[in-house]
């Protein structure tokens, strides 16, 4: 990972999942974060069902969070149901958090 990388990370790792006290990196729901040579970043996340109550207010809240960083030209975030999440895509930290280990 590149520094602006690691630093889009610990933004993630600032939203947390309503529902669920882990946040949305530990949690698993950020598949991919890329970012062009101009510092625009794109990132592929889901949701832990297709249902969940914040289906919009998440994706806009990782999209405003991570384009409020100094580095970060622009940001947008693609919500993506493939693979579907389950809870093996929890980091251990966060199994270990919600008793899963």
């Amino acid at each position: 990972m590149n520094e602006l990388e690691n630093k889009i990370v610990d933004i993630l790792k600032t939203i947390y999942d309503p529902e669920i006290p882990v946040d949305v990196y530990e949690l698993g729901l950020i598949y991919e974060v890329k970012i062009d040579a101009d510092n625009n970043v794109t990132i592929e996340m889901t949701l832990t069902s297709p249902n969940c109550p914040v289906a919009e207010s998440m994706p806009k809240e990782v999209e405003d969070k991570v384009k409020s960083h100094p580095d970060v030209k622009y940001a947008k975030v693609n919500i993506v149901f493939d693979p579907p999440w389950d809870k093996s895509m929890m980091s251990e930290e966060a199994q270990l958090e919600l008793g899963f280990l």
